[in-house]
């Protein structure tokens, strides 16, 4: 397994230059994941691939990791991606499973140092499985058969700031540190004045690199104007709530989100507000 890259100091000048800083086999896994993985090997015969999709399924560098891994390993192959994890553990089988990932790096252990960046990485994390379990409720109630690769791909939308927060923590911090100097300035501006490129392209140009499965590129691209399916915007309904809500329920932008989650999912305003907070409640 490569090792961890030293952390990134000053910012490359174009997206070519940050992609090919990253290496999606060196991603560090959540402590509780990488604990847990060791705790299933020892009983690998027991395993199979519902039981390790609910251990890994909240941990979106995990599925990130492993998402890729099967990419390379189909590359070339033909038939349909496996745009779940549970369809690319079975296509990989349990025991190759294991044998690719040993003992994982973890989080924790990287910004052992840096617990200002842990708090950042955290925060995000909060935000994308919050954003995760916006979407599945959403799919759900829309009966969506994709409904597990809408909630990966909510989950993995903001993947690219947790990378800077782990390879990158004190831009992640000059970005903080701007952003709650001046709140109105948009995070697109200062992304761009302190990393020369915005996280969602960096976040697209990845996904690409590693192969990922391409409806779950589709919905992740936050920038996709063109084929605004129900399913993209299942993805970026949730991403928004999850956002807006992140502090509580008084901001001010949240009435247009319920709004348009009472548009998508048939239900009148109240109604829908009234199913947001429930599903945060759980």
């Amino acid at each position: 397994m490569p090792l961890a890259p030293a952390f990134i100091t000053r910012a490359p000048h174009d997206l070519a230059a940050w992609t090919a800083l990253f290496d999606h086999r060196a991603l560090p896994v959540l402590a509780a994941t990488a604990e847990t993985l060791e705790e299933l090997r020892a009983s690998e015969d027991a395993v199979d691939a519902h039981l390790l999709t609910d251990a890994l399924g909240g941990d979106p560098l995990m599925t990130l990791k492993l998402l890729a891994h099967v990419a390379q390993v189909r590359r070339g192959r033909e038939g349909s991606d496996t745009e779940t994890l549970t369809e690319a553990l079975v296509m990989l089988g349990i025991a190759p499973f294991f044998r690719a990932f040993g003992p994982q790096p973890t989080v924790e252990d990287r910004l052992a140092g840096r617990p200002d960046a842990l708090a950042g990485f955290r925060r995000v994390l909060r935000r994308s499985r919050r954003a995760a379990r916006f979407a599945i409720a959403f799919a759900v109630h829309r009966m969506d058969h994709d409904a597990a690769v809408i909630h990966e791909a909510a989950l993995l939308h903001d993947f690219a700031e947790l990378l800077l927060w782990l390879q990158a923590p004190a831009l992640a911090l000059a970005i903080q540190q701007r952003q709650h100097d001046d709140p109105a300035l948009r995070s697109a501006i200062v992304q761009r004045e302190v990393l020369h490129i915005e996280l969602g392209a960096l976040e697209h140009a990845l996904m690409q690199a590693w192969h990922l499965p391409a409806l779950l590129v589709q919905m992740t691209d936050g920038q996709a104007t063109h084929a605004l399916t129900p399913q993209v915007r299942n993805v970026q309904l949730a991403i928004r709530v999850a956002r807006h809500s992140a502090l509580g329920w008084d901001d001010a932008a949240l009435p247009d989100d319920v709004t348009d989650v009472a548009d998508l999912l048939n239900l009148a305003p109240d109604a829908a507000g009234r199913l947001l907070r429930e599903i945060d409640s759980d």
